[in-house]
């Protein structure tokens, strides 16, 4: 199945990265790009469109707002430069919000996610028409492992075997059982691509596998021999999420 793609931004060079992408992808098809909303609106009018890639700062109608505007809009990625508008961005139920320069498997990623959040409609002028059988491509909420780039080469890592991840400045360290990893990938990038079901972040520098833990005394958890500080913004949550109350 193909999925049909608008790019929307004002800067070229910007456009020509998302359209190479989506060319590495075969279910992808790049149906139109546009430099502003006036344009992009004039092709969804014209075009069936699944998913949407959509730039912040442009001219005439920002992202955000030309976003309110459509009444049945399809699955929306933000690719933007500027961070401090996510939360906007998500309060308007987008898929996923990449900031720039952004990776091909972080690229993926966001694909994968506005797949699944479409859950089978897709975007025609004038209306929507469900798609039968869609499903996410990776089927990324199955799979037990992902793929990690380090020392110039691609890990195939299970879930299982993953310990816990720390951030390291703008690398993240992956310990595991059997080896450690500093792939070139940011900690929060990394943080979206781990299962929510199975891991869980007790510091803003620490994410944890909860099947891995020894024990937890005080403010520090026990993985694999490693202390681990448990943050006060998440001891709250992790607590809840083990089945205790934070007392």
């Amino acid at each position: 199945m193909t999925y049909h793609c608008l790019i929307v931004d004002d800067e070229p060079i910007a456009r020509d990265i998302l359209l190479n992408y989506c060319r590495q992808v075969p279910y992808l098809n790049v149906v139109g790009m546009a430099g502003n909303a006036m344009e992009a609106r004039a092709i969804l009018q014209q075009q069936v469109v699944d998913i949407l890639f959509l730039d912040i700062n442009m001219p005439l109608l920002d992202g955000l707002s030309f976003l309110k505007s459509l009444r049945v809009p399809p699955a929306v990625i933000f690719t933007t430069a500027y961070k401090e508008y996510a939360i906007d961005a998500f309060d308007l139920s987008a898929s996923d919000y990449l900031l720039k320069p952004f990776s091909l498997d972080r690229f993926l990623t966001a694909v994968d996610k506005a797949l699944a959040v479409k859950g089978g409609v897709t975007q025609v002028a004038g209306g929507t028409t469900a798609i039968p059988g869609m499903v996410p491509v990776s089927g990324k909420p199955e799979d037990d492992y992902l793929f990690i780039k380090a020392d110039g080469k691609i890990f195939r890592i299970a879930f299982d075997d993953i310990l816990y991840a720390e951030a390291s400045g703008n690398y993240t360290r992956i310990e595991c059982f059997n080896q450690n990893l500093l792939p070139a990938i940011s900690f929060t990038a990394m943080a979206e691509q781990l299962p929510a079901s199975r891991f869980i972040r007790v510091h803003r520098s620490f994410i944890i596998n909860k099947s891995k833990i020894s024990h937890v005394e005080g403010n520090r958890v026990y993985i694999g021999g490693k202390e681990i500080p448990i943050g006060s913004n998440y001891k709250e949550d992790f607590l809840n999420q083990l089945g205790f109350r934070n007392s």
